[in-house]
């Protein structure tokens, strides 16, 4: 920076690269939109919180912390690109556009045992079940990646390869005697 204040001032100086921006991932520009989406699912859960049955309320909390979870997990082992848009479809479409669509019927249709509020929590089941699918799934490929690495270990490593083995010598040599002095008895 001073070196561009004094170029510029006093003439004649190269002008001072300015380093290139990092390339931004695109997979974690994702994950961290849909944790950006998830926290926004939450919070318009918590503003709803007046109007939603506390069946529903308690259903929707949860699910929200199942998909915070689920997006700290996959930030962390990583996941298939297939895992990763369905996680991303539950968190910005398959929770909200219900949630939307319910807060927006009659107030009639708001209580505990209507018939909106019936269906609507055994959308929110059928939803944490295949969460926690899907964060079972992530958990075992991390498990079955940290095999695999493992097996590639012992197959690398466990093989007797001569050149890595020590040779003995040939005759035992006495520590004591110097090399090159005769052998004494």
């Amino acid at each position: 920076m001073i070196g561009r204040f004094m170029g510029g001032r006093f003439g004649g100086g190269a002008p001072v690269p300015v380093p290139d921006r990092p390339a931004v991932d695109p997979v974690a520009q994702e994950i961290a939109q849909m944790g950006a989406s998830v926290d926004s699912l939450r919070a318009a859960v918590r503003r709803s919180g007046s109007i939603l049955p506390p069946v529903l309320t308690s259903q929707l909390r949860h699910l929200g912390d199942l998909m915070r979870d689920a997006v700290a997990d996959i930030q962390i082992r990583g996941c298939s690109t297939e895992q990763r848009v369905l996680l991303n479809a539950m968190i910005c479409d398959y929770v909200p556009t219900p949630l939307q669509s319910y807060l927006a019927l009659p107030p009639a249709h708001h209580e505990e045992e209507s018939s909106a509020t019936f269906m609507f929590a055994e959308q929110l089941a059928t939803l944490e079940q295949t969460l926690a699918d899907l964060l079972n799934q992530i958990r075992i490929g991390a498990v079955e990646e940290l095999s695999t690495h493992g097996r590639f270990l012992a197959d690398k490593f466990s093989a007797q390869d001569v050149s890595l083995q020590l040779q003995q010598p040939v005759s035992e040599r006495d520590p004591l005697r110097l090399e090159g002095q005769p052998w004494h008895h």
